[in-house]
């Protein structure tokens, strides 16, 4: 969920509220359009899902590699290390213990399982060794965090010196903003999450021929919305509602039931032939998420994800409490 969600007040949000004077007719039709999009929401799931389970039965073998792993294996054939020169310090890397920095810098904190799996094509040996390179340059910095089952994961970030060697190298697109250092330790299972969604998405944009160009975490919207809102809102003459509606719409976002609602992470990519830039906002969803909230990110237009195993029990809330929005598995 995004840096300081807080947790709404159980509501049905059912829609609007009907009017007994209207005819049965109309409410027939009402209830009919409901139901029909309910349904089309469960297809779509039913196959994301289907999509999901053929992909993890498949022998990696079986198919084409994905453009991803087709630019790993590029980056890991590249064994030599290089100097990088950072003022008085001199750091001896190689291609992929840059492409680990921009990667943990991205997100803030990473498992180091899931840097194996994507950064390295499934490589934990080859990982292993450029981490303990980095850390012992003083770039990175491993640690173990525990989600809400108390179960460790192995994690690691950016020291300020890390980030202060990928700025000023070349691996990083224009724009792209990093983190070094643990924020907020609790949420840390949270944010390494979304370094899995983002993978699990860009896939698939890459798969339609797309190219993501360039991610936003939360830290970074709610920085510059919040900025622009507290310029508007020095001017007095203006309504209150009117700025919060003028700036969100700025940013491309939406007010839900009087809030800006902001995603946990904004991917900015890219589409053959065009090359015009496009928004994909995303929302990981937890068990703790009331049916308001949900409601909330799904009109603000928020794809919605959750961990494998709280997809069931978070669709079953959404059904129980009548509401549009589809939820995927991460």
């Amino acid at each position: 969920m995004s840096r300081g969600f807080d947790a709404f007040e159980i509501d049905d949000f059912r829609g609007p509220a009907r009017d007994v004077s209207r005819s049965p007719h109309r409410d027939t039709r009402y209830e009919w359009a409901v139901a029909r999009r309910r349904e089309r929401i469960r297809e779509e799931e039913a196959r994301a899902d289907s999509r999901d389970q053929q992909a993890r039965d498949r022998p990696k073998g079986d198919r084409p590699p994905l453009a991803r792993e087709e630019r790993v294996q590029m980056i890991l054939a590249r064994r030599t290390r290089s100097d990088f020169l950072d003022r008085s310090k001199t750091y001896r890397l190689r291609d992929s213990e840059m492409h680990s920095l921009t990667e943990i810098g991205k997100f803030r904190v990473v498992a180091t399982s899931d840097l194996a799996q994507f950064a390295y094509n499934g490589d934990h040996s080859r990982m292993e060794n450029d981490i303990a390179n980095l850390s012992r340059q003083g770039l990175v910095k491993q640690t173990r965090i525990a989600d809400s089952d108390h179960f460790p994961t192995r994690v690691v970030t950016l020291n300020k010196e890390g980030d202060k060697v990928l700025h000023r190298s070349n691996f990083l697109h224009c724009g792209q903003v990093t983190y070094h250092g643990l924020k907020k330790p609790k949420e840390a299972i949270h944010d390494a999450e979304l370094y899995r969604l983002y993978h699990k998405v860009s896939d698939e944009i890459e798969g339609r021929g797309g190219k993501v160009v360039r991610v936003k975490l939360d830290y970074e919207i709610k920085r510059d919305l919040y900025a622009e809102l507290a310029r508007a809102f020095g001017d007095e003459s203006k309504n209150p509602d009117t700025v919060k509606e003028e700036v969100a719409r700025r940013h491309g976002l939406k007010v839900v039931d009087g809030e800006i609602q902001i995603p946990d992470m904004r991917l900015e990519y890219a589409n053959d032939p065009d090359m015009e830039i496009h928004r994909l906002d995303l929302e990981l969803a937890t068990e703790h998420y009331r049916p308001k909230g949900l409601a909330a990110k799904a009109r603000a237009g928020f794809r919605i994800y959750a961990r494998r195993g709280e997809t069931d029990r978070l669709r079953r809330v959404r059904d129980e409490h009548e509401l549009s929005a589809a939820i995927f598995r991460l």
